[in-house]
């Protein structure tokens, strides 16, 4: 059983900067996205998680190399090699093209300004020497040295590649020459753009600018100018009198840097769009209720948070300032706002946002939010063309005669077409959250800033199930029925809806994967040997106030995207009518309201328990229990797996012998303290 890879992972870790990881990052997302989920890899999930399993593509971004050097030399370097060896693809970018190649040259006998470095390094993936600066004026931290440098492709290491052009320009500032590099093509090492400016150093046989490398099963992609580097993501700098003249240059040839970049990303065995993703504006809130005057009610219950200001009511929580679009119900503004290349966020500024203080995520939260609230009739398809209201009501209503006890979530519903993130938007606003009842539920078309559990990021094409759900969970009886366990009636709720959408959807081949992600059969692998891949995400945070815990479940299910996994729409039988978003949403609504209801109730033992593990994969599964030094001294263990423990859900695993005999020894493990590579059998423990 094998996952497909679906991450570009782009290091955040030592020695990187901010402005090359926003660069590589906002690039890589314009040119990849649906087909891959692009994200950031911390230091600490590079030496310790199983990425390697599900990356496509590991991106070491520009900075400065020594440090990359000393938090990755050895045991970082080595999970490196092994993944590009083993199949895996790489692109180092200026620094990180200096750390991919034997050995590094920067600026050689200048020892009295500081930037010297000259040395040998581990990746050796180019088989030489990278030399720098290849031009003149380098400043760490620093635009002066800056540049727009001219670069000669080489077509003839592209031939899929029919409208390549000749030239294009790249931004460049302290990147390096690949030294000889012509002359390394009997060790794998192919030219794809040279320098066409004279360089400030000796770069040999070549004067390579971008050079590919074959690594075992795999292959490495090393820059020294940035050719992810984009204009409009650079700022102007007054100071520098040709700055502007380099944004200029970078504009003019757009194109084709842009051609340049995709068809590297090609060349590394990518699926690459011919056309750029662009990240939608956000959109206006429509607040909604089954029963109108429930919207009222909550308006009211706003009252003590609404300040209004030059006659116009806000809600400034902690993490985003809400505006109350009464005027929104009645004017042709939120019709204007639904269509295509409109930019509702330039009401107020930049609604693209800011990048975060890390680098390695767009920062929405200046941008006003508008809630449009309808308390007289549900938003009409001018509003909200992509979510039909009025039907997902009607089967809300439908389902709720169906299922005992499920009267209330789902009942009063926030919907936006283009929002940052549906958990992001409740949880992180606990002025707003304090406000709202149980069964709240946000729902968007697109989510511009998505997140997901741990390090793991949940692409959100067009065509998915995007919501966020407020749960009050009452604290006298956390003891006996852990808030841990919502994920997993999560997960079980949306297996079952799924099943139970309608009639002939009762064989949809939905898994559940430990501890709460959701996997459906890949339609293109053999019944005989069947492959899984991942076709929902659950994502569960949670705060204690006031008597109880509030909780905010979110879900996001690819419904009718064949990218990047598959779709369940691609699953169902070809009779059966295509899923609509407005329908799951109602049937996911009254299970999950169904299902907590019979938690509080019995707890997890019984029937929530025999269903969890009718709908699981890892029944009976073996695995390898290792240390993440590499083992005791023993070494690993080998192990059962046989359920999850009814108190903390904690993973139960027994130890067997070589015959899959019980030895006696027993584990329970908790997921957000050891990771577990369900592909390969592996959990690696956490001392």
């Amino acid at each position: 059983m094998a996952s497909r890879k679906l991450n570009v992972l782009v290091y955040t870790g030592p020695g990187s900067t901010t402005e090359s990881v926003r660069h590589a990052i906002c690039a890589l997302r314009r040119l990849l996205t649906p087909n891959y989920a692009v994200t950031p890899l911390p230091e600490a999930v590079l030496l310790n998680e199983p990425w390697p399993q599900t990356c496509a593509l590991l991106v070491i971004p520009g900075g400065a190399d020594l440090p990359y050097c000393r938090s990755l030399n050895g045991p970082g370097n080595r999970r490196i090699i092994d993944y590009i060896r083993g199949g895996g693809a790489f692109l180092g970018l200026c620094a990180g093209g200096y750390y991919g190649s034997a050995r590094c040259e920067f600026e050689v006998g200048n020892p009295e300004k500081g930037m010297e470095v000259v040395g040998p390094r581990e990746l050796a993936f180019f088989p030489g020497t990278c030399r720098g600066g290849a031009y003149a004026g380098f400043q760490y931290h620093s635009e002066h040295g800056a540049r727009a440098t001219r670069l000669r492709i080489e077509r003839d290491a592209f031939p899929e590649e029919k409208t390549l052009p000749l030239e294009t320009v790249s931004y460049f500032n302290g990147g390096g020459v690949f030294v000889d590099a012509k002359s390394l093509r009997d060790q794998g090492v192919e030219v794809l753009a040279s320098y066409v400016q004279s360089l400030n150093v000796d770069g040999g046989d070549g004067e390579a600018a971008v050079v590919y490398c074959k690594v075992g099963d795999g292959a490495a992609i090393l820059t020294g100018p940035h050719p992810e580097f984009a204009p409009e993501y650079l700022f102007r700098q007054p100071n520098l009198p040709h700055y502007d003249q380099l944004i200029e240059d970078l504009k003019a040839e757009h194109a084709s840097r842009t051609a340049f970049l995709r068809a590297c990303l090609r060349k590394l065995g990518l699926e690459v769009p011919d056309r750029d993703a662009e990240i939608p504006s956000l959109s206006s809130l429509h607040l909604s209720s089954l029963h109108h005057k429930e919207v009222e009610g909550l308006l009211q219950e706003w009252a003590d948070i609404i300040t209004v200001e030059d006659d116009k009511e806000y809600i400034r929580a902690e993490t985003d300032t809400f505006r109350i679009d009464r005027e929104g119900r009645w004017s042709l503004k939120g019709l204007q706002h639904s269509l295509p290349g409109t930019k509702e966020g330039d009401k107020d500024g930049d609604d693209k946002g800011r990048l975060s203080a890390d680098g390695s995520a767009i920062d929405y939260s200046h941008v006003v939010k508008d809630i449009v609230p309808h308390d007289g009739a549900w938003p009409d398809e001018g509003a909200t063309p992509d979510f039909d209201h009025g039907f997902f009501y009607q089967c809300l209503r439908a389902y709720q005669l169906m299922e005992f006890g499920a009267r209330d979530w789902g009942r009063i519903l926030l919907y936006g077409k283009v929002v940052t993130s549906t958990n992001t938007l409740v949880d992180k606003n606990p002025k707003l959250l304090a406000t709202l009842p149980t069964g709240f539920t946000i729902t968007a078309t697109h989510q511009v800033a998505a997140r997901g559990r741990g390090a793991n990021v949940w692409v959100c094409p067009a065509g998915s199930l995007l919501f966020s759900t407020v749960i009050r969970h009452p604290a006298h009886l956390a003891a006996s029925r852990p808030v841990v366990f919502l994920q997993y009636l999560a997960a079980i709720a949306v297996v079952e809806a799924i099943q139970t959408y309608d009639k002939g959807y009762e064989d949809m081949p939905i898994r559940v994967k430990w501890p709460n992600d959701v996997y459906a059969r890949d339609p293109s692998s053999s019944p005989s040997n069947p492959s899984y891949v991942k076709i929902a995400g659950i994502l569960s945070t949670c705060t204690y106030t006031a008597g109880s815990y509030t909780c905010v479940l979110g879900i996001g299910i690819n419904v009718a995207n064949p990218r990047p996994t598959t779709s369940l729409n691609d699953l169902r039988p070809p009779h059966l009518s295509a899923f609509r978003l407005e329908k799951l949403l109602a049937r996911l609504l009254t299970r999950m309201e169904c299902l907590h209801s019979e938690f509080l109730r019995d707890g997890f033992g019984g029937g929530i328990e025999e269903r969890y593990y009718r709908h699981w994969l890892h029944g009976g599964q073996l695995v390898t229990l290792q240390d993440e030094e590499g083992g005791d001294e023993g070494g690993p263990a080998r192990a059962r797996v046989i359920g999850i423990t009814r108190d903390w859900g904690l993973l139960r695993a027994i130890e067997v012998d070589v015959d899959g005999r019980a030895t006696g020894k027993a584990w329970a493990l908790q997921s957000d303290e050891n990771s577990f590579d369900y592909w390969k059998g592996l959990i690696r423990r956490r001392g």
